[in-house]
């Protein structure tokens, strides 16, 4: 049994996660830290295990991984340590507020030889394996077009925490939070990072940080990726995917689960993939168990901090930015 500690309450998935601990049978909950005590507390009594109030004690301690739930301002300082004291880490996204964070909490991993594992779930879900399926038996031409759209509701409706419109802990809003989705599912789709990215952010409910945001990728060949999110996102408002090709359409979350390819000036409904690859918490208790780095996870990750934080510029400035040559 892999003894996990979770380190912050502040992220609301902290919740599923001390589940997905529960539930897995190759993981034990053991122990909960939090830099806000009182939260600390409170959700070490729900689960039943120790809260121990000082990082480095959880840390010295026979806990063997963690499960890092803190603000993302946090996330560097407690990854670097906990990598340090040789502890597996699972990670919600982001994994740092910039890609410095986000290369030092990678080399932290590389360098105590640690499972590092960043919270991306819809790479595994079924329709991006029914994707997947499409772009790789190739014969639509050129991808040339894609749009990913996630939104809720939780600003109309305030059930998300007063915390997660706080800029200097959040590190931004919707975009940086929910917009993560879209942002890594077009990473995945395209296969290769764009040459500039534009953002335009709204601030409808007066919290301080965008509520409602389009984002437009630009790749080197002339392809376009639109990713758009939203907490103000009232009524009926599906996950959805479009992909473009010179020779097919393919739209889902449209009609419900279903898929929709257009080709040759007819539609046809495409048969999914059957379910869900394992989670990536399932997948980093195996790299654990096996003392191995996922890479593509950490490419994934590594590229969506670098595109949410070119969003973020490009919204504060009003101006698209650039990657810069290699």
């Amino acid at each position: 049994m892999l003894k996990v500690a979770i380190l912050g309450f502040w992220h609301v998935h902290a919740t599923g996660y001390a589940e997905a601990i529960r539930a897995h049978p190759g993981t034990e909950l053991v122990a909960i830290w939090d830099p806000d005590p009182a939260r600390g507390t409170e959700a070490a009594e729900r689960w039943g295990v120790p809260f121990v109030p000082d990082l480095e004690t959880v840390l010295a301690g026979d806990v063997e991984a963690v499960v890092v739930t803190t603000a993302t301002v946090e996330h560097a300082a407690v990854m670097v340590r906990a990598a340090d004291a040789g502890k597996h880490i699972f990670a919600e996204k982001l994994l740092g507020v910039d890609l410095g964070e986000a290369d030092a909490i990678i080399a932290a991993a590389r360098r105590a030889g640690v499972a590092l594992t960043v919270a991306l779930p819809r790479l595994t879900e079924h329709y991006t394996r029914t994707v997947d399926r499409l772009l790789q038996a190739g014969g639509y031409g050129d991808l040339t077009y894609a749009r990913v759209r996630l939104a809720h509701d939780g600003s109309i409706n305030d059930w998300l925490p007063a915390r997660f419109y706080d800029p200097a802990e959040a590190v931004g809003g919707a975009f940086t939070d929910l917009g993560c989705h879209p942002v890594y599912l077009l990473d995945h789709f395209f296969g290769r990072l764009p040459v500039s990215v534009s953002a335009v952010y709204g601030r409808m409910s007066g919290r301080g940080v965008d509520d409602n945001s389009v984002v437009t990728f630009q790749y080197d060949d002339g392809a376009i990726g639109v990713a758009e999110t939203g907490f103000v996102a009232a009524g009926y408002s599906p996950f959805t995917i479009e992909l473009q090709w010179n020779g097919a359409t393919l739209f889902y979350g449209y009609s419900g689960e279903e898929f929709l390819l257009w080709q040759e000036g007819r539609s046809r409904v495409l048969e999914a993939a059957g379910q869900d690859g394992p989670t990536p918490f399932e997948q980093w208790v195996e790299h654990a168990a096996a003392g191995t780095l996922d890479e593509a996870n950490l490419t994934a990750a590594r590229n969506l901090t670098e595109l949410v934080t070119m969003a973020n510029e490009s919204a504060a400035t009003g101006c698209s930015v650039s990657r810069p040559p290699k």
